[in-house]
């Protein structure tokens, strides 16, 4: 009996020993109040969801470079910093700032207002799912970038689902909402689940994305709408040629 707990006791000991060693990653969720506290918060792997406890007003900008979530839960991220030689507080003097910058990854960014920069969200190379109310207004050169830049082989994706809420109540042609710079070699619009490519140069109004959603999708389920055109004008020719058929044959009855 004395054999056996000595046993016992020798494992524990072995596995108390070694435990420091494990390193076990951790998931987890953190509250950010400040420009620091989300810098520090992006920094760390070990953090998956990363939600605004409040408005933050940023003097650089911020740069996501790992898979992460960001939960604007409703508030806002604002630029307050210069732009241009000139230490200007004028958007719409072009210095590259971005709000958001999402680089060469994945990410999920949800109900929440980027405003004060060049640009609202920059997605350069990544993948970026936009969930809930995303609110653009206030930006010098527009809303989205989708971008690639130099030295950056994957093209930028940015997936709409029918939750999301896009809003820019600055929006205008000089402004668009969504736009592909000229350096880029295209980029991909993901509309529930159906994919199109963009090319360089073009530019999207908060009223053209609208419309462009409804032109290339069949609001109740979701396929594209010359499918649905084609079904209706299949259904339509094979229920002509039945009532011909019927008819010729109710005709031949009666000779």
């Amino acid at each position: 009996m004395l054999k056996k707990c000595t046993k016992y006791i020798s494992m524990i000991l072995i596995a108390l020993c070694l435990f420091p060693w494990i390193h076990v990653e951790a998931s987890s969720t953190m509250t950010v109040r400040n420009q620091e506290e989300l810098k520090s918060a992006l920094e760390d792997s070990n953090i998956s969801t990363i939600v605004l406890g409040n408005d933050i007003e940023t003097t650089e900008k911020i740069n996501v470079m790992r898979p992460v979530t960001i939960d604007g839960n409703g508030h806002t991220m604002q630029y307050v910093g210069t732009f241009g030689d000139s230490d200007s507080s004028d958007n719409t003097i072009w210095s590259g700032i971005y709000v958001l910058q999402v680089y060469k990854t994945e990410a999920t960014i949800r109900n929440i207002a980027l405003t004060g920069g060049n640009g609202g969200l920059l997605i350069n190379g990544a993948k970026v799912q936009l969930e809930g109310t995303i609110d653009l207004s206030g930006n010098g050169f527009g809303g989205i970038e989708l971008g690639q830049g130099s030295g950056v082989e994957s093209i930028a994706h940015v997936i709409l689902t029918d939750q999301t809420i896009l809003v820019n109540r600055t929006d205008s042609e000089d402004r668009p909402t969504l736009w592909v710079p000229k350096d880029s070699t295209g980029s991909i619009l993901e509309i529930n689940g159906a994919q199109y490519e963009l090319l360089p140069e073009e530019e999207f109004t908060l009223n053209e994305i609208e419309a462009f959603t409804i032109s290339t999708e069949n609001p109740e389920t979701g396929d594209p709408i010359i499918l649905y055109i084609s079904g209706m004008f299949l259904c339509f020719s094979v229920a002509l040629f039945a009532f011909y058929k019927l008819s010729k044959r109710e005709k031949d009855y009666f000779l």
